[in-house]
């Protein structure tokens, strides 16, 4: 099996290490794994691609690149060129903190999966929630670094991927604020929406006298109601939800129609 990876933490970031070892073990003793990963962090890109300037190009070692781009570019950069041929897989992550709920709107790490489906490459995202029972132990990833490639297995043996639709599905994984040997079973679920204020913004004048912005994340750990994936985590499930790049509102056309 051949694997692309990619994340919108860049090159350096821990969950990219773990992401490579979940790949090596998915691919198998004969699989190749292609790292081609952001040279600079690109949270927050959602699903931007570079249309208007070139993205520059590195190979740091046999089947590694960093590109100065988004993770979409990424992704376009491995199929169309680095890549000898085209990847069996995508896969985007391990985000450093949760793509759960209202933040998957706005990850680069969901954008890269996206990017994978679009251009007809089974596709999955993976991200890591960070809690308080997480993020200080050795390995805040641990419950993506052991679970992460049985779950890909499992996506990829029995889920659908919408084949020929126009449309494709790819998957976005969320691991639980745990360790790993607290982490209960797969919970397949929607998409939730935390009811905060979600993100902001701080202004601050510079020592020159500068405006400057700086946007500011809400509280994570808010239970989004049944079924839903941020929920599922807090309850320390790992969360599976199938996803679509159609953003149509399928449920309100009949009444439109009527209405206009």
């Amino acid at each position: 099996m051949r694997i692309l990876i990619t994340n919108d933490d860049g090159i350096n970031a821990p969950g990219l290490k773990t992401l490579e070892a979940i790949a090596a073990e998915v691919a198998g003793p004969d699989g190749e794994v292609w790292t081609v990963a952001p040279a600079f962090e690109q949270s927050g890109v959602a699903h931007c691609i570079s249309y208007s300037h070139p993205t520059m190009i590195t190979e740091l070692a046999p089947r590694r690149w960093a590109a100065e781009g988004s993770p979409a570019d990424c992704v376009l950069a491995g199929l169309y060129d680095i890549l000898p041929e085209r990847p069996d897989l995508v896969l985007s992550g391990v985000n450093r903190g949760n793509n759960a709920g209202e933040n998957v709107m706005y990850s680069g790490t969901i954008g890269g999966a996206m990017e994978g489906a679009l251009q007809g490459v089974k596709s999955i995202a993976l991200s890591q929630f960070l809690g308080p029972r997480n993020a200080k132990i050795d390995d805040p990833f641990e419950s993506a670094a052991h679970h992460g490639a049985e779950v890909v297995r499992r996506l990829l043996a029995n889920a659908p991927w919408g084949e020929g639709e126009d449309y494709g599905l790819f998957y976005n994984v969320n691991f639980p604020p745990i360790p790993a040997s607290e982490t209960k079973g797969v919970a397949v679920c929607r998409q939730g929406r935390r009811q905060t204020s979600g993100f902001g913004l701080e202004g601050q004048n510079s020592p020159t006298g500068r405006r400057f912005l700086w946007v500011r994340g809400s509280e994570q750990s808010v239970d989004t109601g049944p079924g839903t994936d941020v929920t599922a985590n807090l309850a320390d499930h790992i969360s599976v939800t199938p996803m679509r790049a159609d953003l149509t509102a399928h449920d309100q056309l009949a009444d439109l129609e009527r209405t206009l």
